[in-house]
């Protein structure tokens, strides 16, 4: 079955994360609502302007302390 996807914009690389920083917080911008913006965490090399699918769309990361 498939499950739908959103494509998002990478807009902002906000910090690294995770216990080796092999995660980066980023803001992404969705594709089809260009006013709605959440935070993501991205495993991976990642660059503004980069396109992401998101399997899911409705939780946001924490934020780095």
């Amino acid at each position: 079955m498939d499950q739908p996807v959103k494509l998002a914009k990478g807009t902002k690389g906000l910090g690294r994360t995770g216990q080796t920083g092999n995660v980066t917080q980023v803001r992404v911008e969705f594709l089809d609502d260009p006013s709605r913006s959440i935070v993501r965490n991205v495993k991976g090399p990642i660059r503004e302007g980069d396109i992401l699918m998101l399997m899911e769309w409705e939780r946001e990361a924490r934020r780095l302390r």
